[in-house]
Formats: C-alpha cells, sequence, structure tokens
C-alpha cells in the first residue's frame, strides 16, 4: 500500500510514519506538511534514506498540489491539523483554513482519483465537556467548546457528508490526549519535562482539576492503522487509554519522577472556556479491531521522560524563537487572582 500522510512530520504523524514503516515493510509512505511551527523534519531524520520514504513541503489548502499528490496513493490518513486550544483562542482564523479549507482540499482530490481510500483523525473534544461521569462514545452528540474543537467538528461533518452524499471511503477516528516522543513542548507533558530540565517552573491552569483520558501516541497509532486497514468504511472509531488523569494529578507524577518539589508550580489564570473532563470508551475498537492501549500510564510517562531527557538538542531547538515569543505571551504574565506565585 502506498499511503500520503498528512502532518507527517508533527508529532502524532510522525510516529505513525515510524510505525508503518517498520510493521508493512511492503508499504510505501509519502508526507505531506507545511512545516509549520508544529512541523519539524528533524522527527523524520531517520528516514532520509529509506527508499520507501518521500516527504513533499505544502500546504494542504494547495489544491494543485493535493491533487498531484493524491493521483499516486492507494489512502490518505490525514493527521495534519492547528492542534492547540490556546492558539485557536487567539487566532481562529487559522484553524478555520487549516482544520476545515484544508481537509474539504483532500476530500475533493479524493474523490476527482477515484475515490481514494480517506482515514480523518480528529480528537475527542469535538464532544465538549463531561460530567463526573460518564464516557464518549461514537454515539455522544458533538458539543465543541473552543474555536480548535469547532473547526475539527466541521472537519470530521465534512467527512461524513463526502461519505454519505458521494460514496468517498472514509472513515474517522477520535482519540484522548496523546504524550510520547516528539511532542512540541507546548503541551502539557513535554512542556513541563522541559522546564524542569531547564530549572523553570511548570504552569498549572487554574485549580489542576481539570481530567484528560492519556494515550501513548504509539497506541494510539496502532489504533489508527488498524482503522485503515479493517475498519468499516463510513463509521467512525474511539481511541482512549483508559487512564484518566487530573492536570494536577500528572504535575505531582512529573514532579516526583523528575526529583523536583512542589515550589515548582507556578498557578496560573485558567484557560478561557476550558473543559473539566474528557474520557472515551474504546470498547468498539477493542472489540471490532482487536485494539487495546498495552502502554500502561506511568511506564509510558518514565519512557517520555526519558527520551526528552536524551533528546535535549530536539526540544532546544523547538523552544526557540517564534516558540519562545509564544511561551512568554501565554504563560508570562497570568497569575491566577489571589493566588500567590
Amino acid at each position: 500500500m502506498k499511503i500520503l500522510v498528512t502532518g507527517g512530520a508533527g508529532f502524532i504523524g510522525s510516529n505513525y510514519v515510524y510505525q508503518v514503516l517498520h510493521r508493512h515493510p511492503e508499504d510505501e509512505v509519502v508526507v505531506l506538511d507545511a512545516l509549520t511551527y508544529a512541523g519539524n523534519l528533524e522527527n523524520l531524520k531517520q528516514l532520509e534514506r529509506d527508499p520507501r520514504f518521500r516527504f513533499v513541503k505544502g500546504d494542504i489548502c494547495d489544491a494543485a498540489l493535493v491533487d498531484d499528490l493524491v493521483k499516486g496513493v492507494d489512502a490518505v490518513v490525514h493527521f495534519a491539523a492547528e492542534s492547540h486550544v490556546d492558539r485557536s483562542i487567539m487566532d481562529p482564523g487559522v484553524f478555520v483554513r487549516t482544520n476545515i479549507i484544508g481537509t474539504q482540499t483532500l476530500l475533493d482530490a479524493c474523490r476527482r482519483n477515484g475515490n481514494v481510500r480517506f482515514h480523518h483523525v480528529s480528537t475527542d473534544e469535538v464532544f465538549g465537556s463531561l460530567g463526573a461521569t460518564g464516557l464518549f462514545s461514537e454515539q455522544t452528540p458533538y458539543d465543541p467548546r473552543s474555536p480548535y474543537s469547532a473547526s475539527k467538528a466541521g472537519s470530521d461533518h465534512l467527512v461524513r457528508a463526502a461519505w454519505h452524499t458521494y460514496g468517498l471511503p472514509v472513515t474517522i477516528s477520535n482519540c484522548s490526549n496523546n504524550y510520547g516522543p516528539y511532542q512540541h513542548p507546548e503541551k502539557l507533558i513535554p512542556l513541563f519535562i522541559t522546564n524542569l530540565i531547564e530549572g523553570k517552573t511548570v504552569p498549572l491552569y487554574g485549580d489542576g482539576m481539570n481530567v484528560r483520558d492519556w494515550i501513548h501516541v504509539e497506541d494510539h497509532c496502532e489504533g489508527v492503522d488498524l482503522v485503515l486497514r479493517k475498519g468499516t468504511i463510513g463509521e467512525t472509531y474511539l481511541f482512549g487509554g483508559r487512564s484518566e488523569r487530573s492536570n494536577a494529578e500528572i504535575t505531582n507524577l512529573i514532579l516526583f519522577e523528575m526529583g523536583a518539589g512542589q515550589g515548582k508550580i507556578e498557578r496560573v489564570a485558567d484557560r478561557l472556556g476550558h473543559d473539566r473532563r474528557y474520557a472515551i470508551d474504546p470498547s468498539r475498537a477493542e472489540r471490532e479491531l482487536g485494539w487495546s492501549p498495552k502502554t500502561p500510564f506511568l511506564h509510558g510517562l518514565r519512557k517520555t521522560i526519558a527520551w526528552y531527557t536524551s533528546n535535549e538538542a530536539w526540544w532546544r531547538n523547538v523552544k526557540s524563537g517564534a516558540y519562545r515569543e509564544y511561551y512568554e505571551k501565554q504563560y508570562g504574565s497570568r497569575p491566577t487572582p489571589g493566588v500567590s506565585r
């Protein structure tokens, strides 16, 4: 199989590319990535001499380029997206362009070129916020709360419309919070790990009681690949780690594993519209695909800490320049009222 992977130089996309080429020696992969702040060609440097791999720098909104690339592949796996909630609050228009218009551009190219198989990678954030109990399932109504999740919800609906209207062979997967190697250090776990290595504090939003279900990126990528090869066309599958943790608990685990004290926690004002809890029921994927999350959270967290500790040059390069300017804008002067810094 020859697969076009959009966003393949990003965190999840690059992990997926490595996994596909390792598990399926007969496959070929073409990566399309615009190399914006979250795309990093260094993520794929181990594949530079692999004849099964090709990289193309480009925008998924470039219809001519996308059409040319889709002509030569058997399937498209669509990871490319603007994905950081805080950035979407600051500049929603970029998210609409990439996540909605970009997805439609890809769908159009797949239809024009013989109904190429299309898998769309989405997020649990499209479902909104849970209360103290309950789990998201494939039947959960959409209720996005941020510009990011609204743009991903829009792209999900476009993918379903392509199936129902045109018969394009599509599948969708929605996943919980990923963690692991190559994740941009604006995200919670790598941000906290790298800040502690640098001797800095870790910025914890609000009361720290927001809950997420965490899945190791390798488990998620295995699920995506199973959906591509075994999933029922037109259907959606959810992937979660069955590992709910509050942000405060994650913070304390990282501090403990890295030998840091509570004094390293810096309380910052809560994110606007911060959803309280997400959790996924992955029963359908377990039942129909034979998938299950294999990485216990503490084991995965220790592996992740070890990776960032051993790959300091990688994340220091990422943390330089424009990223540092964003970090200062987002976290530099936002103390929570009534909480000492």
